[in-house]
C-alpha cells in the first residue's frame, strides 16, 4: 500500500471553486486592478470547521485568462481573487482553525497567455521555451505573426498542452509545487493527471517529496486502472469517479447490484492506496440535482462517509444546492455559483441536509478507522443493500433501502442504531420505505 502522509488519515475536505465562490469576473483583463476577494472565502472557514471538515481543497487560484484552468502564471495569485498576501492570509486563517490546504495544480497545459507560450508566438522556433510544447511549424523560414500548430487539451485550443518529455517542464512544475508548499500549503490536486505520462509524475513527485515529505499528492483520474496509475505515478491517491457514478446511478435505477460491484472494486483499490472520494465537484452536476428522488441524498452521503477513502464535500452540497452541468460554453456556471457573504444568508431549506452532513461526518470522526475500511456485502437485492465496513478490529453495518414499502433484511447487528432509523431484532433489520441506518457491529 502506498504510504500517504499520516495526517491524511483524518482528512475530510471542504472543496471550493474560488473564482465562482467569490463572484469573480468571467474573464481577466490586462491592466485591471487587483480585487481582494479571498477574504470572502476566509469568512467561511468557521463554517467548514462546524461542518466537520479538516481541510479546504481549493480550485484554481493562480493567474489565468478565464476559468482558472488556462493558467498564465503559476507563481502569481489571480488578480480577480487578490494577491500573494491574500493567499498567505487565507492559509494562515486555515492554520488558525486547524484546517489543511490543498491547491489545484494545472500542469498538463497552460493558457495561450502564459509567458512560455507567448515567447513562442513572438520569437518562433528559436524561443527558449519552444521545447516546452508539442509544436508543428509551417514549412519555410519563420516570420513574425506565423503561429505553429500545437497539441491542446481535448480539443480546447485555448489550452496549450505541455511536452512532458522536456526536462525544463518538470523543473518548472517542481519549482511551482515547492514554492507554494514552502509557503504553507499541504498538498496538490493534479488536474487532468490522466493526460500526463505517469513517469513524469513519478519524477516530479519524488523530487517534491525530497523537500516536502508530508505533501499530499492526488491526481485527477476518471477512467482506467487506478491502482496502476498510483503506483507508476508515485502519487498518494486518485479521484474515485467509479464509486461516484455507481452511487447516484444505483440509487436512481434502484439497482444496488451496480453499487455492490463498485464497492468490491473499491475495496480492492484500498489494498494499495486510499482513493479521494466525493459526491460532487466543480465539474459535475450537483448530487441533489443528479438524484431523481431527493430522499436518497441521505443514502448517497451514508455511502461516502462509511466507506474507505479520503472524502470531500463540494461547497454547497452540504446545503443541498442544485445545479446541472451542461456541455456548452458557460455550462459549468450552475455548479460554480457565487456564495453570500456569510453562511447565515443561505436559505434555511438546506439546514436539514447540513445537519445530516454534520451527523455523519461526526460519526466518521468517531470511527477514524473508516479511512481505510473494507466493505463486504451482507444482503443484496435491487432495492436493498446491506454491507459491513470493517477495519482495525471494528465493524459497522450499513443498511439501505430505496423501496416503497417497509422491508426486513437478514443481518446480524447486535449494537445500537448510530444514525438513521431501524428496528433491530432476531437477526433482522427492519427499514421504513426509502430508509437507511448505520448500526454498531
Amino acid at each position: 500500500m502506498t504510504t500517504e502522509p499520516g495526517w491524511v488519515h483524518d482528512a475530510i475536505w471542504w472543496h471550493v471553486y474560488p473564482l465562482g465562490f467569490v463572484g469573480a469576473e468571467r474573464e481577466s483583463a490586462p491592466g485591471r486592478p487587483v480585487v481582494h476577494r479571498l477574504g470572502h472565502l476566509a469568512g467561511w472557514l468557521d463554517h467548514a470547521v462546524e461542518l466537520g471538515a479538516s481541510g479546504v481543497a481549493l480550485g484554481p487560484v493562480f493567474a489565468s485568462e478565464t476559468h482558472g484552468y488556462d493558467t498564465t502564471d503559476h507563481l502569481r495569485v489571480d488578480p480577480r481573487l487578490g494577491d500573494d498576501a491574500d493567499l498567505d492570509a487565507l492559509v494562515a486563517a486555515c492554520r488558525e482553525r486547524g484546517l489543511r490546504v490543498l491547491l489545484d495544480g494545472v500542469f498538463n497545459h497552460v493558457g495561450r497567455g502564459h509567458p512560455a507560450f507567448r515567447a513562442v508566438l513572438e520569437q518562433g522556433p528559436s524561443a527558449p521555451t519552444a521545447s516546452w510544447f508539442r509544436l508543428r511549424w509551417p514549412s519555410g523560414e519563420w516570420a513574425p505573426g506565423v503561429e505553429p500548430g500545437y497539441d491542446d487539451f481535448e480539443g480546447h485550443s485555448a489550452l496549450v498542452a505541455l511536452d512532458h518529455r522536456e526536462p525544463a517542464v518538470a523543473d518548472h512544475v517542481v519549482d511551482v509545487m515547492c514554492h507554494w508548499l514552502d509557503r504553507g500549503v499541504d498538498g496538490w490536486r493534479l488536474d487532468a493527471a490522466y493526460a500526463v505520462p505517469a513517469s513524469f509524475w513519478a519524477g516530479v513527485a519524488d523530487r517534491v517529496r525530497e523537500r516536502h515529505p508530508d505533501a499530499y499528492l492526488m491526481g485527477e483520474v476518471i477512467h482506467g486502472d487506478y491502482a496502476r496509475f498510483v503506483a507508476e505515478a508515485h502519487v498518494d491517491a486518485v479521484t474515485q469517479y467509479e464509486l461516484w457514478k455507481a452511487v447516484w446511478s444505483s440509487l436512481n435505477d434502484a439497482n444496488f447490484f451496480e453499487l455492490d460491484a463498485a464497492l468490491t472494486r473499491h475495496s480492492g483499490f484500498l489494498d494499495s492506496f486510499v482513493p479521494y472520494t466525493f459526491l460532487g465537484n466543480h465539474d459535475v452536476t450537483r448530487i441533489a440535482s443528479r438524484l431523481t428522488d431527493e430522499r436518497h441524498l441521505a443514502h448517497a452521503l451514508v455511502v461516502l462517509l462509511t466507506t474507505g477513502g479520503t472524502p470531500a464535500v463540494y461547497a454547497g452540497d452540504e446545503h443541498a444546492f442544485r445545479g446541472v452541468k451542461e456541455d456548452r460554453a458557460g455550462g459549468d456556471d450552475a455548479v460554480r455559483p457565487p456564495f453570500p457573504a456569510t453562511p447565515g444568508e443561505l436559505s434555511p431549506l438546506g439546514l436539514p441536509t447540513y445537519g445530516l452532513h454534520q451527523e455523519l461526518i461526526g460519526l466518521r470522526r468517531r470511527h477514524r478507522w473508516l479511512h481505510a475500511a473494507r466493505t463486504r456485502t451482507l444482503h443484496l437485492a435491487n432495492e436493498q443493500l446491506v454491507y459491513e465496513a470493517v477495519g482495525e478490529g471494528q465493524r459497522l453495518v450499513v443498511a439501505l433501502s430505496v423501496g416503497e414499502r417497509p422491508v426486513e433484511v437478514p443481518v446480524e447487528a447486535t449494537g445500537a442504531v448510530l444514525a438513521g432509523a431501524a428496528e433491530v431484532a432476531g437477526g433482522r433489520v427492519r427499514l421504513a420505505p426509502h430508509g437507511w441506518a448505520v448500526l454498531e457491529g
